[in-house]
């Protein structure tokens, strides 16, 4: 049988000359792809590798000459100076300097505990990294997904081995670990042992369903009291969570009832107008659409919160799967005395309602703020929907004139950059956002409040 089955394979033999050729083409076509691929990465030492195959792809974006990014860590992770501004160099957050950190030392394994690198990259030490350290800023990637298991591991075993410039130190097999950091399942917070604790849920979130809604709380606080830490936790699914305040002029008849949930939007989407109308006497107070905030303000920073204080939450949950998910968020406001407070914190929210986005094309709308009094930045985060593409700031005068200090390409997920050294725009500064949004849909597109329309927004913190 397998006699017969050769010979009727082969007694065409231009059916296997073509079948030969076609063989050879396509491996050749094959090993083509794999060789262009590894062409693309340096992999003459270990130091090329962590450049070629980590650094250039996934932090020099950000970590280039000129941009805030670089000026805030003050390093520059780009090919030409890479090594120069990672080994053996001092860091320039205060924290970091106080406990005796460098960037990337050559002291081999002790050196490993007192990289300022490898403490905002270790992902999976997260927990050490926002308790022990709050004013260390944030993990990175910025925004990102984390370095995978063998990134991370090929990283340090170059620390360990002194964080050499040439020699192939660590095997490239190291990086096959392509797994990556999960964080663990939503965990309640505890309350601060100095502070308040806000909470919303747990909450249904129906199939297929944007569910956006508000509760007043008062927080109890019976005098004046300062926030100096802001920690957030909430279920997968959140779109944002936002603490509100209320204007000073908002009329007695607009006050909501504390505890009532008010949803935006009825079982079948209809939109609750009687549910919104107190949106016009909100003011920013805190917020984010990460999973999980662990902001600090500055050193002598701290973010007044008078007495007997309320605030409207609001959560936002987008549910695109075929079952009900379960919402649920906890917010702690941590606090210090006011002997510790030198300088009262501001809330920036800067909002662009005047959105227009006309259907199947890229629309770019900008809008700028004027400073009228010097202002100390320090932290920034954007807010937008789906559409989204990409948002810039830019600084317009002064001694930052056309200067971008934040960028964002994830709507869902924008990074929040904190200043170690607050970013200072003098009276007559102004800052012009620029956001760019691709509507691929058949519809015009304008402002409103679900994540099927469109927003534009810097929200912030300044003293």
């Amino acid at each position: 049988m397998g006699h017969s089955k050769w010979y009727y394979l082969n007694k065409d033999n231009n059916i296997m000359k073509k079948n030969i050729h076609l063989f050879w083409l396509l491996a050749s076509a094959i090993i083509g792809c794999d060789q262009k691929n590894n062409d693309e990465f340096d992999d003459s030492s270990s130091w090329r590798s962590i450049q070629t195959r980590i650094l250039t792809p996934k932090c020099a974006n950000c970590h280039v000459a000129g941009s805030s990014f670089a000026e805030q860590s003050g390093l520059i992770l780009t090919e030409d100076v890479g090594y120069a501004e990672t080994v053996s160099q001092n860091v320039k957050n205060a924290a970091a300097q106080k406990d005796g950190l460098e960037m990337v030392g050559t002291q081999g394994l002790p050196s490993v505990y007192k990289s300022f690198f490898w403490e905002k990259i270790n992902y999976p030490d997260e927990d050490h990294f926002y308790n022990d350290h709050p004013n260390y800023g944030s993990l990175m990637p910025l925004g990102g997904d984390p370095l995978t298991n063998g990134e991370l591991e090929f990283i340090r075993q170059w620390i360990v081995a002194g964080a050499p410039k040439d020699g192939k130190v660590v095997d490239l097999k190291v990086l096959e670990d392509t797994r990556r950091y999960q964080r663990p399942a939503f965990r309640p917070l505890e309350k601060p042992t100095q502070g308040y604790q806000l909470k919303l849920g747990p909450f249904e979130v129906a199939p297929n369903f944007n569910r956006e809604f508000f509760v007043y709380q008062q927080v109890g606080n019976p005098t004046d009291v300062y926030v100096k830490r802001v920690e957030i936790e909430m279920r997968s699914g959140s779109h944002h969570f936002l603490i509100y305040n209320f204007r000073a002029n908002t009329p007695a008849s607009v006050m909501p009832k504390e505890g009532l949930v008010r949803d935006i939007w009825d079982a079948n989407g209809g939109f609750l107008m009687q549910n919104a109308i107190a949106m016009q006497y909100h003011t920013f107070f805190g917020g984010t659409q990460w999973p999980r905030l662990n902001y600090t303000f500055p050193e002598g920073v701290a973010l007044k919160m008078p007495a007997n204080s309320g605030f409207d939450l609001n959560s936002h949950y987008v549910n695109r799967s075929k079952e009900k998910i379960i919402g649920e968020v906890y917010a702690n406001l941590h606090t210090v005395d006011k002997s510790q407070v030198k300088y009262e914190a501001g809330i920036l929210d800067l909002n662009n309602t005047n959105i227009f986005l006309p259907p199947n094309q890229k629309t770019t709308l900008q809008k700028s703020f004027t400073f009228n009094k010097q202002t100390r930045i320090a932290m920034l985060f954007s807010h937008a929907h789906q559409l989204m593409s990409e948002f810039k700031v830019f600084v317009e005068g002064g001694a930052n004139n056309g200067k971008m200090i934040y960028y964002a390409d994830d709507w869902e997920h924008p990074p929040i950059l904190s200043f170690n050294d607050p970013l200072i725009l003098e009276a007559g500064t102004k800052l012009r956002l620029e956001a760019t949004y691709n509507n691929n849909t058949n519809q015009a597109v304008s402002f409103g409040l679900t994540a099927d329309d469109e927003m534009m927004i810097l929200f912030g913190y300044y003293y």
